[in-house]
């Protein structure tokens, strides 16, 4: 199990007070808004609290150094993806497998493409920091819900659910993140799309009554 992100990677303190989470707000849309212009590379508290509007002071009461902005922001990223894929699991139970999967695709392929350009920017943006720890509370989060949602399809027969689940999240979310790195097309990403929701969909033949 990865350990824990590393102290300088922590933020200071977490807003308490409305105000504070203002703030902390216009700070992390800051972060995107630099990184789209500038790049990773460029990036610096100094241009975050600039274009956020606050002093580098109030920055660094929340973040330590550009490197823990940056963790926080792909940390608060990964936490609404968790949360839309959770919703779509809590909507789509007791459904048919089919209708299952073509709902996770659906939703995560949204999540990333209704702003492709900041997916892409935050992709970029970990290369060089450990985010194990990040990856990791994402994938057990979204693996609870999704393995009970499956669990619960109304005409499923599996032997070993957490396997099954293992093989569509990675097929899934692997799929959507090299389309991103392709480049690919509108078109191709929708024929790559569908192809997903076929192959999936073949794949769960198996297991349906």
């Amino acid at each position: 199990m990865p350990s824990p992100p590393p102290t300088a990677l922590q933020p200071r303190k977490t807003p308490a007070q409305s105000r504070s989470r203002v703030t902390v707000e216009a700070i992390y849309e800051a972060t995107i808004q630099v990184l789209l212009r500038d790049g990773m590379n460029e990036l610096t508290t100094t241009r975050v609290a600039e274009r956020a509007g606050v002093s580098v002071g109030t920055m660094y009461q929340y973040f330590p150094n550009k490197q823990a902005l940056v963790y926080a922001l792909n940390e608060r990223y990964l936490d609404a993806l968790a949360a839309k894929i959770e919703a779509t699991c809590r909507e789509q139970s007791g459904a048919p497998l089919a209708q299952m999967v073509e709902a996770l695709i659906q939703t995560y392929w949204t999540a990333k493409t209704e702003r492709a350009d900041i997916t892409r920017a935050l992709y970029r943006s970990v290369a060089e920091l450990n985010n194990d720890a990040l990856v990791h509370a994402f994938a057990e989060r979204v693996d609870r819900a999704t393995t009970q949602m499956f669990s619960g399809a109304c005409d499923a027969l599996f032997a070993d659910v957490p396997r099954a689940n293992l093989a569509l999240v990675t097929v899934i979310y692997g799929t959507v993140r090299n389309a991103f790195e392709r480049g690919l097309s509108e078109q191709e990403a929708a024929h790559l799309r569908q192809d997903l929701t076929t192959m999936c969909r073949a794949y769960l033949d198996g297991f349906t009554v």
